[in-house]
């Protein structure tokens, strides 16, 4: 059989990536919102900023916003300058979306246990499509990856360190049924990440 030869994909268009990034934001900041009025949390930086945001007066998208703003820095170095002027401005969406959510909607009866699975798996569904153009939440993830190729750290080691110390914090904020629920919805969403964000399963 002939040897079949297939042309590269086209990249994204400007517009496409656009339009991509607002939806995976309005995605991930639903998930957000779900897990907020659960009073449920995620790893991650998005763990971080719901701890700052149950501790302080500050509100999730406010501290998930200032939380980020140091690592811009080392997405320049890690990523280059469109990587990172993507994930700036998906951060600043996320932030600005999660104020904006729960003037349209707001749920008068919400299992605690099913907004935090379901919100978690709809935070997935948002990074994927984040991802796929070359996008991301920042904090976490770009320390990881510099002090993966600086110092040799295993990248996932980091973020699992980071998961481990937000889940510990956790333990003075939430109740214990729901950091379990919590639990779950982070290793939901590490899942549709690995199941579905291969090396070279997409190419644009």
């Amino acid at each position: 059989m002939d040897n079949v030869v297939q042309a590269a994909p086209a990249p994204h268009s400007r517009i496409e990536d656009a339009l991509a990034i607002v939806l995976g934001t309005l995605m991930v900041s639903f998930g957000v919102v779900m897990l907020k009025q659960a009073g449920a949390l995620t790893g991650g930086t998005a763990g971080i900023a719901f701890l700052m945001s149950y501790l302080t007066p500050l509100s999730f998208g406010t501290a998930f916003f200032l939380i980020n703003l140091p690592f811009y820095w080392l997405a320049i170095r890690q990523m280059g300058w469109v990587f990172t002027v993507k994930t700036f401005c998906a951060v600043a969406l996320v932030s600005l979306f999660t104020q904006l959510h729960p003037l349209f909607v707001h749920f008068s009866t919400l299992n605690p246990f099913y907004a935090t699975l379901f919100g978690n798996v709809t935070m997935g569904i948002g990074f994927i499509v984040l991802f796929r153009h070359k996008a991301s939440l920042g904090g976490v993830n770009i320390l990881a990856l510099w002090l993966q190729e600086r110092i040799g750290l295993r990248a996932g080691k980091l973020q699992m360190a980071v998961d481990t110390a937000v889940v510990l914090a956790s333990l003075f904020v939430v109740t214990l049924p729901l950091l379990l629920a919590s639990i779950a919805g982070a290793i939901i969403v590490n899942l549709i990440i690995a199941l579905n964000h291969r090396p070279g399963r997409y190419q644009v």
